[in-house]
């Protein structure tokens, strides 16, 4: 069995549906050994309550490239988004940089496996995370040809995938890798930043603050699916441990109860995304309600572990 790690990027916008991602951790999984938090430098306050044995707040410079500077908030009075100076590319947005976090999270994770969490996310059933991820295999989630060549966005990130990997032939529709609660390898992902650099000369982080329109989990998918080696080292699975509300439509509490009565009961995760506007207060009463319906002491998942002498590598990426 390989190590697990889980690791968040967040910021502060987002504190209230981290608070709820990380009850459900603490009420609900085992098997990991820490949970990274990856969070602007000026927010790492504002998520400092959070910490603990198991869970480690890093501010993002640690991870940054020195090349890239964040806009203090106090500047910023033209855009709504933060921002990210570059001496070396165009500024580059919050959301981008929380993807080159999550690529430079697993890269210096002491872990070999690293289940990759978004802050909309929750757990709502016990599950072992250490027996899904760590096994022989990464699992890989795909939706098979859900990508047409129309698809105003999915359409444009994979054109620029293809070109960060120095990839030729693109057929539709393709396959799709975006999901939930997403599991990468380590070595998988350093052979993914290696391609990005053998195709393009640069490094793999100027490589995407050039490019800006991309997904962090259609490359990874892609570059498995394209690279014999990687893909004989995954178990490629259409089935989603999460069940998911993808639309802009909010919520309402019997649409999210409904939601959880449908999962399968290999779905232990929920999530809906933060766009859609759904009461926060709402998923945590159904949440909480759940979690004592069904939540046993016996469920209780140890908060101890050898990994709590670790120390957070302080690398950072060039």
């Amino acid at each position: 069995m390989h190590s697990v790690a889980l690791l968040t990027a967040s910021y502060a916008k987002d504190i209230e549906r981290f608070s709820l991602l990380s009850e459900s951790i603490d009420t609900w999984l085992s098997g990991y050994t820490r949970h990274y938090v990856l969070v602007n430098d000026e927010d790492v306050p504002l998520f400092a309550r959070f910490a603990s044995d198991r869970r480690v707040i890093v501010p993002a410079s640690r991870y940054l490239p020195k090349w890239l500077f964040a806009v203090p908030p106090a500047l910023q009075f033209l855009s709504n988004r933060r921002v990210w100076l570059s001496l070396l590319s165009s500024p580059v947005h919050g959301w981008h940089i929380q993807q080159i976090l999550k690529i430079a999270g697993v890269l210096n994770a002491p872990e070999q496996r690293v289940c990759i969490l978004d802050s909309d996310n929750l757990f709502f059933r016990e599950f072992d995370v250490g027996l899904y991820a760590g096994g022989e295999k990464t699992p890989l989630f795909v939706t098979r040809r859900a990508i047409g060549a129309d698809h105003p966005v999915h359409g444009v990130w994979l054109r620029t995938i293809d070109q960060l990997l120095g990839m030729k032939e693109r057929s539709f529709p393709a396959d799709d890798y975006v999901g939930n609660a997403l599991v990468w390898d380590k070595g998988t992902a350093r052979a993914m930043t290696d391609a990005i650099k053998s195709a393009t000369g640069l490094s793999w982080a100027l490589a995407l603050c050039r490019k800006k329109k991309f997904s962090e989990y259609l490359l990874y998918g892609n570059f498995v699916a394209n690279s014999p080696e990687h893909l004989a080292a995954h178990r490629v699975t259409e089935d989603s441990i999460a069940v998911s509300h993808w639309d802009d439509t909010p919520l309402d509490r019997p649409a999210i109860e409904a939601m959880m009565r449908t999962a399968s009961p290999e779905q232990v995760a929920l999530c809906i995304q933060s766009y859609s506007s759904t009461s926060i207060d709402d998923i945590r009463d159904v949440f909480r309600l759940s979690s004592r319906d069904r939540r046993s002491p016996s469920l209780a998942p140890d908060h101890m572990g050898e990994a709590a002498a670790f120390e957070v590598p302080k690398t950072r990426q060039s």
